[in-house]
């Protein structure tokens, strides 16, 4: 069966290997996530679980989303996601998912979304070069620089990189290791860097190009 988890990035740090590398790590704290829906080929023509994150109180809640949970048995949660898992039939609703269905060495792909940098020009969004500091390039040495051809053929191409919105979408890392889990404090380690924020959400699954 496939594997899956809602998590909280809390940041970076290193740890060191057997024979004394040292392995930059993602700080993850993930679960324990109460499976509130459980879709099936039969009745909804796919199988998919739906896993909640990070308990709140449920008077924060709108009626209709305290009724889901209510309805699974489980605590209100701030976090809802759906998986599409095979095998999803096997899991009992209300049962909770923990950061140990993860082991030591598995390969998975987590998701999150980045950082936003707001409206930022074509030097911090796409690495470009400043233009010459010298006399009659300004009075702007931060801009796009040129357009293009002039006559021929007369328009910007598609795809030409400019300013514009930066950051803030959503990205999947593949084929990440898991190198630690720590089931007494619900915390993963991940070899590398993870998309997001600290105390950004992420989903982690097991890869699916491994």
């Amino acid at each position: 069966m496939n594997k899956a988890i809602i998590g909280k990035k809390l940041g970076m740090t290193q740890v060191f290997s057997a024979d004394g590398k040292v392995i930059p790590v993602t700080v993850i704290e993930a679960g324990p996530c109460p499976v509130v829906q459980v879709k099936t080929l039969e009745r909804d023509g796919y199988s998919a679980v739906k896993l909640g994150f990070d308990a709140v109180d449920e008077k924060l809640l709108s009626k209709p989303q305290a009724g889901v949970f209510k309805k699974a048995g489980a605590p209100a949660q701030k976090v809802l996601k759906e998986f599409r898992l095979d095998g999803a039939e096997t899991v009992a609703v209300g049962s909770v998912v923990e950061c140990d269905v993860f082991a030591a060495g598995d390969q998975v792909d987590i998701a999150g979304v980045t950082k936003g940098h707001g409206f930022t020009g074509v030097i911090k969004r796409w690495n470009n070069h400043r233009l010459k500091e010298t006399h009659g390039v300004g009075p702007v040495h931060r801009e796009v620089g040129s357009m293009g051809a002039n006559s021929s053929p007369s328009r910007v191409f598609k795809g030409k990189k400019m300013p514009g919105q930066y950051g803030h979408e959503n990205v999947t890392i593949l084929n990440l290791e898991v190198v630690k889990v720590d089931k007494e404090r619900n915390v993963i380690l991940v070899k590398g860097a993870v998309p997001g924020p600290v105390k950004g959400i992420v989903t982690i699954r097991n890869s699916v190009k491994a």
